[in-house]
């Protein structure tokens, strides 16, 4: 997948366009992602995705914005993934949110991009002020020479798939729910780095991935599987707080003990799935009992993968 950090001001082709910050790449990104691809194929053009860095609502209100469920890198990934051959990383800046609409729909749309075929959601704003919606693109769309198609949206057990439905599961704890919503697990990347070696000390080696998520969707002890370190996941315990009982440090940090392993993994890129919630984080009188606290997560953990295999050998 070609990755553009800027807009071009004249376009070298056509493309099949679809626009959105696709926080998360759930399933209803997903099923426009399928879509943008079928119709590309189909008129012989290049399926593109047109996003925002950083998003809309983190420039204009950063303290009130949600939460990210994927970082830059990560979404780019699952965008290439799903068949995406090309990216438009958009700079949001004030510059650009005091675009028109209709400079939008020509400038970019037609002159920069020459999409031939443009999928957005059905709530779709564009524009400074969010002044352009789904009715003025479409008016727009035969002088251009561009088809328009809306998508409507996907429901998963009754529920709206949205970055917002993920969010407020993963806040509750329901990772079942939250895979459900994504049709994946819920997952946090990147580099193994040193740590102050505490789980050492205490019996209980970590590894510690470095975020790139100021803010994560979700904290608390977890069962996960591990990624990147061989042909089958690792199984382990993870961590993502703030540490209470040791220090609490200003930005969360993601630890994961594995199971049964014991190799040294500094500078590895990894990717932490969650699978089940075991607790939420606490804050423990001394290290003796966050010791012992620790070794009841791993019990716990080897006891979740051990019903899961049971479940898998039953059928």
């Amino acid at each position: 997948m070609r990755v553009f950090r800027t807009l071009p001001a004249a376009a070298s082709s056509p493309v099949a366009l679809t626009i959105g910050n696709f926080d998360g790449v759930h399933r209803g990104h997903q099923a426009m992602l399928a879509r943008l691809t079928e119709s590309a194929c189909a008129l012989g053009v290049p399926p593109a995705v047109m996003t925002f860095e950083p998003h809309p609502r983190e420039f204009f209100a950063p303290d009130q914005a949600p939460t990210r469920l994927t970082s830059l890198r990560e979404k780019l990934e699952l965008l290439e993934r799903f068949g995406v051959e090309r990216t438009y990383v958009c700079r949001f800046n004030f510059e650009f949110a005091k675009t028109a609409p209709e400079d939008f729909i020509e400038r970019i749309l037609q002159r920069g991009l020459a999409a031939r075929w443009v999928l957005v959601g059905d709530d779709f704003r564009f524009g400074a002020r969010r002044g352009g919606d789904l009715a003025m693109l479409r008016q727009s769309a035969s002088h251009y020479g561009f088809e328009v198609h809306a998508m409507p949206s996907v429901m998963v057990d009754g529920i709206r798939v949205s970055s917002t439905a993920v969010r407020d599961a993963l806040q509750a704890g329901d990772m079942r729910r939250a895979q459900r919503l994504l049709g994946r697990p819920y997952s946090i990347s990147g580099r193994v780095v040193r740590g102050d070696q505490l789980g050492r000390k205490l019996g209980f080696p970590t590894a510690n991935v470095l975020m790139k998520h100021n803010r994560p969707a979700l904290s608390g002890i977890f069962a996960v599987e591990v990624q990147g370190l061989g042909k089958e996941p690792l199984r382990g315990a993870a961590s993502l707080g703030v540490r209470p009982t040791v220090k609490t440090i200003p930005q969360p940090c993601l630890e994961v003990h594995l199971l049964d392993f014991q190799s040294e993994i500094y500078g590895a890129h990894v990717q932490v799935d969650f699978l089940h919630k075991l607790r939420d984080e606490e804050k423990y009188a001394d290290v003796e009992t966050l010791t012992r606290a620790i070794a009841k997560d791993v019990v716990d953990t080897r006891n979740y993968f051990a019903a899961v295999n049971s479940r898998v050998q039953n059928g």
